[in-house]
């Protein structure tokens, strides 16, 4: 490992039980285990798998201005998020272009936070920081201060329940998005683990699936880790790496900052919803940075899904091409994963997690990803990657892996 590169709490733990170590984000952090990426995979789709997000980074944003400078460096309509809800999208330069993607978490009137990538806290700090001229605004980045699991899978609920204090309180009215708690003490209505650690807890993550991300202080993390693998043994919760994160999030159709969103005009791909765009789409519902240049994209490329027709992969990057039917190069490959939890029967997708999967239907997986192209294909069209002399055959899709269970409501979680 490289001197420079940084560690979470977590990271004897991660060394201790043999997993694959590589550098991402400046971190160093586990690929996967002695399990593997697909058995990390099919976990969180069948029961539950335990995520180190440590690596991420949280920015503080308080004071009288908090909502309008927010309102102006992030893509999305904040003015209605109520207080204990949290929302998805990006923050952008003057051109349009995405210095990161980022989840905003109001905590009160003139309190909010967002998270941020692995090792983005200090450049997004900055650049609110340059975009604060008069207003009234304190800017916190708390980069390796807070600690971030996230349990993600149908189970969660159940393993997270034996660990917390007053589970029924904490899950009530708990939707897709919200969140309760706090990472630091002494906070209203906090929500804290059996053994009084103060965590916050929130219904998302990075998968697609029925989940939380749970941030906490960095000294309780590997405790708070420990317990959710001991809770969680006889449901099958596995501790899972990056490996299975990306290609759980490909197939559920999520971007990776910086590769499929990063330093092009953020429009045209499949998270139009991130944008607070009018009914119409052709415009935009508030004043925020880059808006001008996003209306200005005639000649913004478009990114799109793709499913193949087996497991086969190719690599990414523009040397692997994006062939159309007329046999002409239209762009490039973003993403290249495999979704071990899906497969083709009769033409169409299926999940291990669908609810009419016929008799002896097994899931052999797909590849799945993002294409950088210059025209917009239509849903179905037929394109080949290809990587030197390899080729592989896909279609533009809607959507990847069917049946995703992120934003199911929180039921029985007690058993």
């Amino acid at each position: 490992m490289s001197s420079d590169l940084k560690t979470t709490p977590l990271n004897p733990w991660h060394k201790q039980s043999g997993a694959n170590m590589a550098s991402f984000g400046g971190y160093d952090m586990p690929l996967w285990y002695d399990t593997g990426v697909k058995k990390e995979h099919l976990a969180v789709l069948e029961s539950a798998g335990l995520f180190d997000t440590s690596h991420m980074a949280c920015i503080m944003v308080t004071g009288p201005d908090a909502l309008a400078l927010l309102q102006f460096c992030h893509t999305r309509e904040l003015s209605g998020l109520k207080q204990g809800r949290c929302v998805y999208g990006a923050i952008l330069n003057e051109k349009g272009h995405v210095i990161d993607d980022a989840i905003v978490y109001n905590f009160a009137p003139e309190t909010y936070m967002l998270c941020v990538n692995a090792g983005m806290g200090g450049a997004v700090s900055s650049h609110l920081l340059a975009q604060k001229q008069s207003r009234t605004v304190t800017i916190e980045d708390l980069t390796d201060q807070v600690a971030k699991v996230d349990i993600q899978g149908k189970n969660s609920a159940r393993i997270l329940a034996k660990i917390l204090h007053d589970p029924a309180t904490v899950f009530g009215a708990m939707p897709y998005f919200s969140f309760k708690g706090h990472f630091l003490k002494g906070t209203d209505q906090p929500v804290q683990l059996l053994d009084k650690t103060d965590v916050l807890i929130s219904r998302s993550g990075y998968t697609g699936e029925f989940g939380f991300e749970i941030f906490v202080a960095p000294d309780k993390v590997v405790s708070l880790w420990e317990s959710l693998l001991d809770a969680g043994k006889a449901s099958g919760l596995i501790a899972c790496g990056l490996g299975a994160r990306d290609s759980l999030r490909a197939g559920a159709g999520l971007p990776l900052s910086h590769q499929d969103v990063g330093e092009r005009k953020f429009v045209n791909h499949p998270w139009m919803f991130a944008l607070a765009t009018t009914e119409d789409g052709k415009g935009f519902t508030k004043e925020f940075l880059g808006k001008d240049a996003l209306l200005d994209s005639a000649d913004a490329p478009f990114t799109v899904p793709f499913v193949g027709e087996n497991l086969r992969k190719v690599g990414t990057g523009p040397d692997t091409q994006v062939i159309d039917a007329s046999g002409k190069s239209i762009g490039m490959v973003l993403t290249c994963a495999t979704d071990m939890g899906i497969g083709l029967h009769e033409g169409r997708i299926l999940s291990i997690a669908s609810p009419d999967l016929p008799e002896g239907f097994k899931a052999k997986g797909l590849s799945c990803g993002f294409v950088l192209v210059d025209r917009q294909p239509n849903p179905g069209e037929k394109l080949v990657l290809q990587e030197n002399k390899r080729k592989i055959n896909v279609v533009v899709a809607g959507e990847i892996r069917p049946h995703r269970t992120a934003r199911l409501k929180i039921t029985n979680f007690t058993g």
